[in-house]
């Protein structure tokens, strides 16, 4: 099947759906494996394994060593990489049209069949240790988490995707097989290319590489959505320069309508150099280097949130700005000017962004694991554009208040943290 976005759709039947999106006039071809699993799916007792699972990947294989898989993608000129998140595991690469073939046979083999000996997950896990400490070492980077943890409690989103020590080391060769069985099932898994590449030809490679795996047990039923909480206030002291704040609440899901709503509000509030907490807060006070806002989707749920570094004899003033510059959106909304120019630059993040073989393919992915549909670069230009001024205030009252935020940060003074974040929302003045 085919529609306007471009792309072709192929569900075998095993499971698996294959999706493609030529691309005329390139050489190359991004090839990406999508599978359902991420910390969200993860019990507690095995938060982190996905992330472990995908180190071992990269191990040796049914037929490959790992030397000789690094040597395989070097000789193509290619880079071979992967990644975890929330919900999903990604193996990815990029490589000329006519090395594809070659890049499917050895990604297909480290997906469906890693060998996941005793020794390799034992150094895995040395490995994963040492980015734990990195990790831990990097407060701009754990803060995130540490909000995910104010925000979501013990729901499974609010957990780290790399796991703890004791969940990561109490990982062996035989449950990692079974979670792999499990998690890497045909049903919840999609093939995705873009550029100079042949759907029917993709798909009959998949068919011949996933011989042997359609009898896989298909993973569980997903975690429920995060029950509604009362914010939450977590501090973690540590001996840094920077104090580093994040501030944030539960978002949307990946498939409300309001999501395109919610990007023109983040580059007007913070998402670009010309919003209004990077003016106010660094180019006009110079009270930070790093300053902006995200936000995330995920299944039947979402996250919104600000990150602010600052030296401590700061805070108290930066959080003072952003306070204010809340309550000034949520009162008096949004400029006609302002509107305009949100609307052209996330119109032309999506253009620009979609000339990229790469960012096809992990578009076409990621919506057809989650079972959304894939929206041509037309249908998403004019999503945005029929965003109102009024679309924008809205969900800014819905998701900014500050009864709704949560606050973490981690630095060396937890009480001046306390003192700094009580005026700008008072309803964390106790929490914990």
């Amino acid at each position: 099947m085919s529609d306007s976005s471009g792309h072709r759709l192929t569900t075998l039947p095993s499971g698996v759906r294959v999706v493609t999106e030529a691309v005329p006039g390139v050489r190359s071809a991004a090839l990406g494996f999508f599978i359902g699993t991420g910390s969200v799916t993860e019990p507690a007792e095995q938060a982190g394994w996905s992330h472990l699972l995908e180190h071992l990947l990269f191990r040796d294989t049914s037929r490959y060593g790992s030397a000789e898989i690094d040597e395989i993608f070097d000789g193509m000129g290619a880079e071979l990489n992967a990644g975890t998140g929330k919900e999903s595991t990604s193996v990815y690469s990029r490589v000329l049209d006519q090395h594809l073939d070659r890049a499917f046979d050895v990604m297909a083999d480290m997906v469906w069949r890693p060998a996941i000996r005793g020794a390799d997950v034992a150094s895995e896990q040395e490995i994963v240790l040492e980015e734990l400490a990195m990790y831990e070492d990097d407060p701009q980077d754990q803060v995130f988490d540490l909000l995910g943890e104010a925000t979501f409690g013990d729901h499974p989103l609010g957990r780290a995707v790399i796991g703890t020590r004791d969940t990561v080391t109490a990982a062996a060769a035989p449950s990692l097989h079974v979670f792999h069985d499990e998690r890497y099932a045909p049903a919840d898994l999609v093939v995705a290319a873009a550029g100079s590449v042949e759907h029917e030809a993709l798909v009959a490679l998949v068919e011949r590489a996933q011989a042997g795996v359609a009898g896989a047990r298909a993973p569980g039923p997903p975690a429920p959505p995060p029950a509604d909480a009362p914010p939450h206030r977590r501090f973690l002291e540590k001996p840094t320069e920077q104090v580093h704040i994040a501030l944030g609440g539960p978002g949307i899901a990946r498939d409300d309508e309001r999501r395109f709503a919610l990007r023109v509000l983040d580059t007007i509030l913070g998402g670009t150099s010309s919003s209004r907490l990077f003016q106010e807060v660094r180019e006009k006070r110079a009270l930070a280097y790093s300053i902006g806002t995200f936000h995330s989707h995920y299944t039947g749920a979402g996250q919104v949130g600000l990150y602010l570094g600052t030296r401590p004899d700061n805070v108290a003033t930066a959080l003072a700005v952003i306070g204010d510059e809340l309550q000034r959106l949520l009162q008096d909304g949004i400029t006609d000017a302002e509107l305009v120019r949100a609307k052209d630059h996330s119109q032309g993040r999506v253009v620009l962004t979609l000339e990229s073989t790469s960012a096809r393919m992990n578009r076409l992915g990621g919506a057809v694991l989650a079972n959304l549909p894939v929206l041509s670069v037309d249908e998403l230009i004019a999503r945005v554009d029929a965003v109102t001024a009024q679309d924008v205030v809205d969900i800014a009252r819905e998701l900014l208040a500050p009864e709704r935020l949560s606050a973490a940060a981690i630095g060396p003074d937890g009480e001046a943290f306390r003192a700094a974040i009580e005026p700008v929302i008072p309803e964390l003045a106790e929490a914990a």
